[in-house]
């Protein structure tokens, strides 16, 4: 078992204690690959991590056993698929708890039927999620977490500059999107997605990349991210074929300032609603109020989307570590939108960007 994987261990084991949890269940996910640097493939056989006070073990289908055990030393109670997996269930609980659970802290991607059988063999346990727990660790970011975002920010920056040089009269949305596939890929990260959306499809803020061929005048939404080394990128910047309308030109002027009021208002102490509302309330003044119709920004780690979530009702209370994206927007039906998404690590005294390219819309020459 590596250092790493001790000490978040180690430091999981001291949540654990200060919030009066017995026991921890994970399914394969990224939870356990946070904690492990690795996770078993996920499939209908019940395979949980359990972790106790003092120790830990995973309830194991026979048939994955061996191909996990090259990746951790952890004890495995395996279980067959001509038995059933109760009564491994029972043994590991047994091995990991002193005999009562009065709290578990329930993985909330589990499969129901994983999570259903674990508290029926828990009778009389409290449960919750893992926000107290191993969520709580995620979302402080350690400088080698920091390090890996950073890198592929920069990536994702280049991937930008591909996108704005590819926007072109007469190309496809597709055609850009598969150059910054192509960029990603030549920088040695997996395209994770993309969403290009010319005019009327950048109002829509989840467009699926389309064969709309772009024409003078119009302006791209560009949202791409791919993913290295285990961590993704995200961000989101505009490129406007030619030159754009006094329309656009406001719009986009607005969507910025609500990022610096975002910037602004983002502090350790700070709840994550009081920072949608910073930017909130620059979009609402300027009349676009019910075209920014989703939420402030959510939090990147191992997962693209992960907490925190930057919403209007999210009371989580930001820390210094803590990672997550800025992305007002405004979606005129029928016309354009714009999006611009900046990934932040919160720091002592604010926000520290990751991106290190302007948000000035880029003019491409047609």
């Amino acid at each position: 078992m590596s250092d790493r994987v001790q000490n978040r261990l180690a430091r999981l084991r001291k949540r654990m204690s200060e919030h009066n949890v017995d026991l921890v269940a994970l399914a394969p996910g990224a939870h356990i690959q946070w904690l492990l640097d690795y996770y078993p493939y996920p499939d209908e056989r019940m395979c949980v991590l359990l972790i106790g006070p003092t120790t830990e073990a995973f309830v194991m289908p026979v048939l994955n056993a061996n191909a996990v055990r090259e990746h951790t030393s952890i004890k495995f109670f395996n279980w067959a698929d001509a038995d059933g997996a109760s009564k491994a269930l029972d043994e590991a609980l047994k091995d990991v708890t002193s005999g009562t659970v009065s709290k578990v802290s329930l993985d909330e991607t589990m499969r129901a039927d994983f999570a259903l059988n674990l508290l029926a063999a828990l009778p009389g346990a409290k449960h919750c999620f893992t926000e107290e727990t191993v969520g709580a660790l995620r979302m402080r970011k350690g400088d080698d977490e920091y390090k890996l975002l950073k890198m592929n920010a920069l990536i994702a920056d280049g991937a930008q500059q591909v996108a704005a040089d590819a926007a072109r009269v007469g190309v496809t949305e597709n055609d850009v999107a598969e150059a910054v596939k192509e960029y990603f890929i030549s920088q040695g990260a997996k395209p994770a997605f993309d969403i290009v959306g010319a005019n009327e499809n950048g109002a829509f803020p989840h467009h699926h990349t389309s064969d709309r061929v772009i024409n003078q005048g119009d302006v791209l939404v560009v949202d791409i991210g791919g993913i290295k080394k285990g961590y993704p990128s995200d961000i989101t910047r505009m490129v406007s074929v030619g030159e754009p309308s006094e329309e656009y030109r406001k719009v986009h002027a607005t969507v910025e300032a609500a990022v610096q009021a975002a910037m602004k208002a983002a502090k350790p102490g700070v709840m994550a609603k009081d920072v949608d509302a910073a930017a909130r309330a620059v979009i609402t003044e300027a009349g676009y109020g019910e075209y920014f119709t989703h939420r402030l920004g959510h939090g990147l780690g191992i997962e693209l989307h992960e907490p925190p979530y930057i919403s209007a009702s999210s009371e989580v209370v930001l820390d210094e570590g803590m990672v997550f994206s800025i992305e007002p927007g405004i979606y005129l039906p029928g016309k354009f939108g714009v999006r611009l998404e900046e990934i932040v690590i919160l720091r002592a005294d604010g926000p520290e960007v990751l991106s290190e390219r302007s948000r000035d819309v880029v003019i491409s020459k047609s």
